[in-house]
């Protein structure tokens, strides 16, 4: 007989622990029962701080578990009272951050994190009663565990109070705590949240305030404290510019995975391929992406960098140690030097030899400036940079876009060079547009207007190229270069001697010195198209050129090589490579393997399809490990790294070990299965059709109880319908779905009859739609007159998706299908019957074609139905005499009425 207020304070009084426990669970109950009193829910909060006094700590603990209900509660119902959390619960929150019970602490920091997350907390409240109490909290003398929790709070808080909020007051503090030398606990917290503080302050604080003690925690002489450096080392990445992740963070990790604790290492290793991925921007990995489009990681790298790489590439380039101090100013200076008015001169007056360097040993970085402008164009590999110069000669407009295209100028085409007939060119000759297409900006290398001026230029860019002879691309340079200037200095009589010594000459300037030129002339022409086909698939693809060519007479040497790039510092994917060395899972994680297959997308997006050739081996030592769960994870990831390397790399490397994991286990095929569609669409049509013959082997599973499994091939079906023709999916796909209709399992039914209804509706829009209708012939012989009940259900499924679908005219199902739907009727199975009814009623009559037309077929369904409404069934009588809410197959399916196969 008591009031709410009279219960709460009796039971409040009590001496019983339990009694006070249930106050505390209940006053959210109390605060609704006198909501309509200001008053009263007034009392209650008062009430509140006096229960908050109370000395059992599972009473504290219980009320601080009801505050942001409480709390939530008085926002939408009592706004009238704005200082109701402010005055009442927030000091109740806050003063149990220091309890001496750790249950209550721990139930107040879930508390006010949960009151953060719902914004239920004003902002000045967090910066005048919180933030100081933790910043209390976490002062020298505060108690270890406290001080070690309110770190872990304040980290915590950090993103959702914001920027401003943090680093005024949040971040002066948590850099303290990163050097306290007494707890060892607190800088491991400060480690594991490191990431969080950085991606909430922003680059400019991560870089002046943030990295310094980050180095510091990365070389703490505890090993818990290095581990939670290497697992969040991803996060701080992405919160610096480029430049300061090449030149400093690299370093660091390198450090961190030859640590010499082995948990340590097995951390740095799974957070290696993340890391590298921090490096991916669309210049440098060949990737043009809408915004739409990005995933979470390009985003982010692209957000701290959209500002940074521009200048970053510059201030880079002077001391880049794996590419040639060639800047973009060159390129632009070479472009100047071969102005419109130039283009008629003599073809030893084309300065040839600096814009050819220039373009052939920009890097994927230092090309940006002069590819941003490319890539806003249809072809960006072969960019029309001569594109003015040629609109005012004649002699140079058809293949101006070819003449400083350094794949085709250093590669391929150099055989080809008719250099017998160049060496007989005066200096009044001019290129004709011919003569152009076949040696597209070649130097002439021993024509007399090559002048003392342009044989320097040619020494100078040897001697920048010298220093890094250790990769193959610079290496060919050089060779042609030297080439190029041994010929400039022969005497111009030298040049009318006999044929024997023109062809000596052809052969010491080209294939002798060219290794990656070293072809006959009928594998040239295929070569070559294959190369143009690759270069519009992949824009930029400076580097990595010589992988096009063969690499089966590779040494060890130039295989290593080969694996030498410029998109992350070569020591990282170094490390990532030697992440499939079998010494690592004995040395640092049996798993190792999975991890680098994991990460393996994200590293060949950084890299970008140019650079395919340093991943190639790695992906196939990973495709066929011993351990099935490496191949899984290849597997389900196999259509993302297609959509990265394009159709041309994914026919030549990935289709195989696609068609080898179709005959793996179910736990790999699985994988393939799941994105069987987004596979197979990148293919070209006549390889796509080769798996149409591979469709019927999903049927069988190792197990005849995984039904997921035909689930699975079900939906993908329904997918598949829109990559085949309308023959190829009668005579393939139509078996298999007919197939997985009169599967055991109900749900693998259910999806199939999705997949018919679709499939019936692909093949009668077809041209003719014969197709169409033998199926529709097809289910009607085989499931309507089905001799088993659950066949003849089946039809009845079918015919209710093709009518909620859609997939037939009206006029067509009542011409084909409903008079053999209407026979089952006189079903001798109530459960036929009753699906019958529902359909009829629920799905067929709500049609306009059957509300509209009072034609023969309307009459039909409502002499059915009439009949049905008699049936000596009950259930058949009541479905079809009324109209209940649920009308779609999957709900209908589920109903005991219909599913009790």
């Amino acid at each position: 007989m008591l009031t709410p207020l009279g219960r709460l304070d009796k039971y409040a009084a009590s001496e019983n622990i339990f009694n006070r426990q249930m106050v505390a669970r209940s006053l959210l109950d109390t605060l609704r029962e006198v909501c309509d009193d200001e008053g009263d829910c007034v009392a209650v909060l008062e009430r509140i701080g006096r229960l908050a006094d109370d000395s059992e700590p599972t009473v504290r603990a219980e009320l601080m578990e009801q505050v942001p209900h409480i709390a939530l509660f008085c926002q939408e119902n009592r706004p009238s009272i704005p200082y109701a959390f402010s005055k009442y619960l927030l000091p109740i929150v806050v003063r149990y951050l220091a309890d001496q019970n750790n249950q209550v602490r721990k139930t107040s920091q879930a508390a006010l994190l949960a009151l953060l997350e719902q914004e239920l907390m004003e902002r000045l409240d967090v910066e005048t009663k919180v933030c100081p109490v933790l910043i209390e909290l976490t002062a020298p003398d505060s108690n270890d565990d406290v001080k070690t929790e309110a770190v872990a709070i304040m980290c915590k808080m950090a993103p959702m109070v914001g920027k401003d909020i943090t680093e005024r007051l949040i971040l002066p503090r948590f850099c303290e705590m990163c050097c306290d030398c007494r707890m060892f606990h607190v800088r491991k917290v400060c480690a594991a949240n490191f990431g969080d503080i950085c991606s909430v302050v922003g680059q400019q604080a991560t870089e002046e305030m943030l990295l310094p003690r980050f180095f510091q925690l990365c070389s703490d002489n505890v090993w818990g404290v290095r581990k939670a450096c290497a697992e969040c080392f991803m996060a701080v990445s992405c919160a610096t510019c480029q430049e300061i992740r090449r030149t400093k963070l690299s370093a660091l990790f390198i450090n961190l995975i030859s640590d010499p604790s082995r948990w340590v290492r097995q951390a740095a290793f799974q957070s290696l391929g993340p890391f590298i991925s921090t490096f991916a921007n669309p210049s440098s990995s060949g990737q043009c992406f809408k915004d739409e489009g990005k995933s979470s990681e390009d985003l982010a790298a692209e957000d701290k960098n959209r500002l940074t790489d521009h200048d970053a590439a510059e201030e880079e380039q002077p001391g880049r140690e794996d590419a040639p101090a060639h800047s973009s100013a060159s390129l632009e200076r070479a472009l100047e030097d071969c102005a419109p008015e130039t283009c008629g001169n003599s073809a030893g007056d084309i300065s040839v030899p600096e814009d050819s360097s220039s373009l052939c040993t920009l890097s994927s970085e230092s090309h940006q400036e002069a590819a941003s402008d490319e890539n806003k164009k249809p072809a960006n590999c072969k960019s029309a940079l001569w594109s003015e110069g040629g609109s005012s000669s004649p002699d140079c407009t058809p293949l101006d876009q070819e003449l400083f295209n350094s794949f085709h100028f250093w590669r391929t085409p150099l055989p080809a060079i008719d250099l017998d007939r160049e060496l007989q060119l005066d200096s009044g000759d001019t290129l004709s547009p011919e003569r152009t297409g076949d040696a597209p900006g070649v130097p002439e290398p021993a024509s007399p207007n090559i002048t003392m001026a342009t044989r320097k230029e040619l020494e100078e860019m040897i001697e920048n190229l010298e220093p890094h002879m250790d990769d193959p691309d610079v290496k060919a340079q050089v060779e042609v270069l030297s080439a190029a200037l041994r010929a400039s200095s022969l005497d111009a009589r030298e040049e009318a001697s006999g044929v024997e010594h023109r062809t000596e000459l052809q052969d010491d300037l080209g294939v002798s010195e060219l290794p990656d030129c070293s072809l006959d002339q009928d594998a040239r022409g295929p070569l070559v198209s294959a190369i143009e086909e690759s270069m519009d698939a992949t824009p930029h693809c400076v580097r990595g050129a010589a992988d096009v060519t063969t690499s089966d007479s590779f040494s060890p040497d130039e295989e290593r090589r080969s694996k030498v790039q410029d998109v992350v510092p070569q020591a990282l994917l170094d490390q990532y490579l030697s992440m499939t060395d079998p010494s690592r899972a004995q040395t640092v994680d049996t798993e190792i393997a999975k991890h680098c297959a994991y990460s393996l997308p994200g590293v060949a997006l950084t890299l970008g399809r140019q650079n395919w050739h340093c991943l190639r081996e790695t992906y196939e030592t990973l495709a066929s490990d011993m351990q099935w769960k490496v191949r899984r994870t290849l597997a389900f990831s196999i259509h993302e790294l297609a959509v990265i390397l394009g159709d041309q790399l994914t026919a030549a490397d990935l289709v195989p070990i696609f068609n080898g994991f179709l005959k793996d286990l179910d736990e790999v095929r699985i994988g393939v299965l799941k994105h069987l569609h987004d596979f197979l669409k990148l293919l070209h049509i006549d390889k796509r059709r080769e798996y149409l013959y591979q469709l019927q082997e999903f049927l069988v599973t190792d197990n005849s109880r995984n039904w997921r499994f035909r689930a699975e091939l079900a939906e993908q079906l329904i997918l598949l319908l829109e990559l085949y023709s309308p023959r190829d999916v009668y005579d393939y796909l139509r078996p298999i779905a007919l197939n997985l209709c009169a599967d055991k399992v109900s749900s693998v039914r259910w999806i199939s009859y999705k997949l018919v209804s679709e499939m019936v509706k692909k093949l009668h829009t077809a041209t003719p739609p014969t197709f169409g209708v033998d199926l529709i012939n097809e289910l009607v012989e085989n499931f309507g007159r089905c001799p088993k009940w659950s066949g003849r259900q089946a039809f009845v499924f079918v015919c209710q998706t093709v009518i909620e679908d859609d997939c037939l005219p009206m006029d067509q199902f009542a011409l084909h299908l409903m008079p053999h739907l209407l026979t089952l009727a006189n079903d001798r199975v109530p459960n036929v019957r009753v699906l019958l009814a529902k359909t009829l009623r629920q799905t067929l009559l709500e049609k306009e074609y059957f509300l509209a037309s009072a034609s023969c077929h309307q009459e039909a369904v409502e002499q059915t139905i009439m009949a049905l409404q008699m049936d000596r069934d009950s259930d058949v009588k009541y479905f079809a005499s009324t109209h209940p809410s649920s009308t779609k197959v999957s709900e209908d399916a589920m109903s005991t009425a219909s599913s009790t196969y």
